[in-house]
């Protein structure tokens, strides 16, 4: 391994610790070194906190003089933001070269912090470890390239990809590691997306919970956003409690009862009116007013309803199915993508990138579409 992999390889495990809190703001790690040593280390916690290289400099204080600085995303030079850019500041420190993962995709960015950086005489590197830091960031990359967030479809199903019985049970199917996973994942989105009937059926809270048996309460939650064209939700659902915890909002459209959403209302739930497909909440317009609150990610839960909506709207970027080692059988049991099946091959969506690996005594299939 090169040095400036090697310390690029830090940056980059200490850009992960922003996960989960720097959104909508990329996860970003900066390392100061001088003379083979590390005299600063930083990474961006959450949005209005200071950036990754501003705190490793100022760790390294006088010692960043004629230091390097790997970071894992194009330092900012705009004021577009809560917080000052941070190229005047690398300039002033006295760093002599920059090494930087990816540029920011961001179009106030993108480009003009390598320039400025260079202009002011300091050797810039681009592109160490690059295709590293834009998995890292993938989400954030997305939600600025379309100005949606960046959807996940999570599924616990049998081998045979059905999520519940002809009744509708389906708890639980996969074993507690997976459900631990899967409690890990919500707490690093910035939202967990359902349809009313999984809220009918199974009642979830979609809240994040920690600790061995998920009985205590993360310290951050995602926001819950239930699709239901009618407002057929029931006012004592498991979603639309704590909202002290976890906001709630459902997406409706005109075709909702007045009297309920007014109900709704009182309860302190948000409501969002959308326009209608049919007789359905377009989820082209939810994915868009989603992206404009600043939602890079979102865990898709539902059942297969919604599932094979999302992924017929083009709406879904990746899956994650988690497979136990059960046989249900029968075309009366629910599946994971449900609707009707396209009559040719040709027309199935193949997964990219496919990734395999044990949880428990589940199986984990990931894949990019």
């Amino acid at each position: 391994m090169t040095r400036d992999l090697r310390f690029m390889t830090l940056a980059l495990r200490l850009a992960a610790k922003g996960r989960g809190t720097a959104s909508p703001n990329p996860m970003v790690g900066a390392v100061v070194v001088r003379g083979g040593r590390i005299v600063g280390r930083g990474f961006h916690v959450r949005p209005g906190f200071p950036h990754a290289e501003i705190l490793a400099l100022r760790q390294a204080g006088s010692l960043a003089t004629g230091a390097t600085l790997y970071v894992t995303l194009e330092p900012c030079c705009h004021h577009r933001k809560r917080t000052p850019p941070c190229v005047p500041d690398v300039i002033r420190a006295g760093i002599r070269r920059v090494v930087i993962a990816m540029t920011d995709p961001n179009p106030l960015v993108k480009g003009r912090g390598v320039a400025a950086l260079r202009r002011a005489g300091l050797a810039v590197t681009v592109g160490v470890a690059r295709q590293e830091a834009e998995e890292l960031n993938k989400a954030y990359s997305h939600w600025m390239r379309t100005k949606r967030p960046y959807v996940t479809l999570k599924a616990g199903m049998t081998l045979d990809g059905k999520i519940a019985t002809a009744t509708g049970e389906s708890k639980w199917i996969t074993g507690p590691s997976s459900r631990r996973e899967v409690h890990r994942l919500r707490r690093e989105v910035d939202a967990v997306l359902i349809g009313v009937g999984t809220v009918a059926h199974d009642d979830p809270s979609l809240t994040a919970r920690i600790g061995p048996r998920l009985t205590r309460l993360a310290e951050r939650q995602p926001l819950r956003v239930v699709v239901d064209s009618r407002l057929r939700i029931s006012p004592k659902a498991r979603v639309l409690a704590q909202q002290e915890v976890g906001k709630t909002v459902v997406a409706t459209t005109a075709l909702a009862d007045p009297v309920r959403k007014r109900a709704l209302l009182e309860q302190g739930i948000e409501v969002l009116t959308l326009p209608a497909v049919g007789e359905n909440v377009s989820l082209t317009a939810l994915m868009n007013n989603l992206g404009r609150r600043g939602i890079t990610s979102v865990l898709l839960e539902g059942g297969g309803k919604l599932n094979a909506a999302m992924l017929k709207a083009r709406l879904v970027q990746r899956v994650r199915f988690y497979v136990a080692p059960l046989l249900l059988g029968g075309d009366d049991a629910k599946s994971v993508i449900g609707g009707k099946s396209p009559a040719r091959l040709a027309s199935a969506m193949r997964l990219r990138h496919l990734t395999t690996r044990a949880v428990g005594g589940d199986l984990v299939v990931e894949g990019d579409l």
